[in-house]
C-alpha cells in the first residue's frame, strides 16, 4: 500500500487519537460482529449474550457484508461472527479444501461445528408470477429473458451469486438491479421486480407466500451457519468460546426462520429480544440483551446517536480545516503546486463514499490499529471534506486585487505578516463557506458508518431498511437533517458576522 503524505497521517493519527475508543486500550472486551442482515444481527447478539454468560465484557458490532467482517476478523477488530460454510469456501477462501478447518487455521482463524441449519441461497418469484410463466426451476428462466431481477449487491458480485447462477445457467437476463435485501422482497410483491435472491430461512418466503425456485442443476453449496472467531480467544477468553460452542446443532431451521419473521414481520420485535428469548428457552440462558444506545427512550437513543455523529463529524473537520487552509495557501502563493493539490483533492471527492470508507480500513488499522469502528469512519469523512475548504481557501486568497498586496509590501511587511494580517482576513468568509459545505457534507456522509459499526445516525437509518421499520428509519434520518440545518445555519450566522467586522 502505498503511504499517504507524513503531515496527512500524523494529522489522522493525531485526530481519531481525540476520539474515545480509537486508540488502542488495554483489555478490549470481546467483540461479535455481524453483517447488515436480520439474521446475521440475530445470531451476533446470541454470541454476545453467550459470552457475557461466560464472564467476558462482550458487544455486538454491526459491520457491513463478508468482505469487511472478514478483514475486521482477521485483523484483531472483531473476536467472532457467524458465517456459513457456503460463503466461507467460494467467497473468502475461493477453494474448496478437503479440510476447512485447517485452511482456516492457518490465517489465525477457528471454525466451530454447525449450529443446525442451513441458510442457502436460491431465487425466489411471486406464484402467480411464477405460475403465469410457467416457471417452477432456475432452468425455466432461460424461456424468458424479459423477466426483471433484484438482488443485493453483494450477490451481483460474488462467484456463487448471480455471475455464477448466470453463467451455470445460461440465463438470458439483463434488466438486472442492485437493492437492498428487504427493500427487493418489497419490490417483488409490489411487481416492480419478478425475480430476486432469498435466503432459505428467511421469514418473508412465508410472510408473502413466495415460490422458491428449484436449484435443479445444483448450483449453489449447501451454507450451514458456523461461528468464525479468533485462535487467540481461546486463550483470552476460554469460557467465552465455551458459550459459543454450546449453540451447536442446538438451532434447527424452522426455529431460525420463525426468529426472523418475529423480526421482520408484523411484530417487527428487537433483535435483542429475539435472540435473549430463545436462550432462555432453549439453553437457560439469561445473561441480558446488548443495551440500547442511551437510556432505552426514544429521547435517550437519539441523544445516543447525535453524540456519536457528533464525534465522527467534529474531529474530521477539524482535521480538515487544520490540513486543508494550509494546503489553500499553497495553492495560491505556487500554482503548479495548486493544481496538483485542487487535482489531488478532486479525486478523492470522487471516489464513492462507501469505497472510500472502506479502503481506510486497512489504513487506518495500520496508522492506529483501529480498523473497524469510529477511526476509518473519521478518516474517510476527513478526506472527503478537504475539496471544498481548499479550493475555497484558494479562491479567496487568489481574487485578493494584487494592489492590496503590493501596498502592504510597500510598507514593509513581511509576507507572514501580509498573509496574517491580509490576506487571510480578507478571504475568511469565502473561507468559512468551504468549511460550511464539508460541514454538511460530512453529517450526511456520516451515516454510511454505520456499516462498520462507526454509530451515529447510520446505525438507526440501516436497521430500519433491513426491517423494512420507517420509524426505525426516521428516527435516524430526520436528527441527520436537523443536525444538517442546525450546522447550516451556525455557519451562516458566523459568516455574516465575520463578513460584518470585515
Amino acid at each position: 500500500m502505498r503511504r499517504l503524505p507524513a503531515f496527512v497521517c500524523a494529522a489522522l493519527a493525531a485526530t481519531v487519537a481525540l476520539v474515545p475508543g480509537c486508540s488502542p486500550a488495554g483489555q478490549k472486551p470481546v467483540l461479535i460482529g455481524s453483517k447488515k442482515f436480520t439474521e446475521s444481527v440475530i445470531l451476533a447478539e446470541m454470541g454476545t449474550q453467550l459470552a457475557r454468560a461466560g464472564g467476558a465484557e462482550a458487544r455486538r458490532d454491526d459491520l457491513g457484508g463478508t468482505p469487511a467482517l472478514w478483514l475486521a476478523l482477521t485483523q484483531g477488530d472483531i473476536d467472532a461472527y457467524p458465517e456459513y460454510t457456503g460463503t466461507i469456501t467460494r467467497q473468502i477462501l475461493k477453494d474448496d479444501p478437503p479440510d476447512l478447518a485447517a485452511a482456516l487455521a492457518a490465517q489465525g482463524v477457528r471454525i466451530s461445528k454447525p449450529l443446525g441449519f442451513r441458510n442457502n441461497y436460491a431465487l425466489g418469484m411471486r406464484k402467480d408470477v411464477a405460475a403465469a410463466k410457467g416457471v417452477r426451476s432456475i432452468s425455466h428462466l432461460r424461456q424468458h429473458p424479459e423477466l426483471r431481477c433484484g438482488f443485493i449487491h453483494e450477490f451481483l458480485d460474488r462467484p456463487d451469486g448471480w455471475p455464477g447462477v448466470k453463467r451455470h445457467y445460461d440465463l438470458p437476463q439483463t434488466d438486472v438491479r442492485g437493492m437492498n435485501h428487504t427493500l427487493a422482497y418489497r419490490a417483488l410483491v409490489e411487481r416492480a421486480i419478478d425475480v430476486t435472491e432469498v435466503y432459505t430461512t428467511d421469514g418473508e418466503i412465508a410472510q408473502y407466500d413466495l415460490l422458491v425456485l428449484d436449484d435443479d442443476r445444483n448450483f449453489f453449496p449447501a451454507y450451514e451457519a458456523v461461528w468464525l472467531y479468533r485462535a487467540d480467544l481461546e486463550s483470552r477468553h476460554p469460557k467465552a468460546v465455551e458459550q459459543l460452542r454450546r449453540l451447536e446443532g442446538r438451532v434447527t431451521e424452522p426455529q431460525m426462520q420463525r426468529m426472523n419473521s418475529l423480526a421482520q414481520g408484523e411484530q417487527k420485535k428487537d433483535e435483542r429480544e429475539v435472540a435473549g428469548e430463545f436462550l432462555t428457552q432453549t439453553l437457560g440462558v439469561t445473561a441480558g440483551a446488548t443495551a440500547e444506545p442511551g437510556d432505552g427512550t426514544l429521547a435517550g437513543r437519539v441523544l445516543e446517536t447525535t453524540r456519536e455523529h457528533l464525534k465522527l463529524v467534529l474531529p474530521s473537520l477539524l482535521a480538515a480545516v487544520l490540513v486543508a487552509v494550509p494546503l489553500g495557501v499553497l495553492a495560491a502563493r505556487r500554482p503548479a503546486l495548486g493544481r496538483v493539490a485542487l487535482g489531488a483533492t478532486g479525486v478523492l471527492q470522487t471516489v464513492p463514499s462507501l469505497a472510500l470508507l472502506l479502503f481506510m480500513i486497512p489504513v487506518m488499522k495500520w496508522l492506529v490499529d483501529e480498523g473497524t469502528g469510529p477511526a476509518p469512519a473519521i478518516a474517510a469523512l476527513f478526506l472527503y471534506s478537504l475539496l471544498p475548504i481548499v479550493r475555497n481557501a484558494h479562491a479567496g486568497l487568489t481574487s485578493i486585487p494584487a494592489p492590496l498586496r503590493e501596498s502592504a509590501a510597500a510598507l514593509g511587511l513581511s509576507p507572514w505578516a501580509i498573509l496574517w494580517r491580509i490576506e487571510l482576513p480578507l478571504a475568511a468568509p469565502t473561507i468559512l463557506a468551504g468549511v460550511r459545505t464539508a460541514a454538511v457534507i460530512n453529517v450526511g456522509t456520516a451515516t454510511l458508518g454505520g456499516f462498520i459499526g462507526a454509530g451515529g445516525y447510520g446505525r438507526p437509518i440501516l436497521r430500519g431498511i433491513d426491517k423494512f421499520d420507517v420509524p426505525l428509519m426516521l428516527e435516524g434520518a430526520i436528527p441527520a437533517a436537523v443536525l444538517a440545518l442546525a450546522i447550516e445555519g451556525l455557519f451562516g450566522l458566523v459568516e455574516r458576522a465575520v463578513a460584518r467586522r470585515g
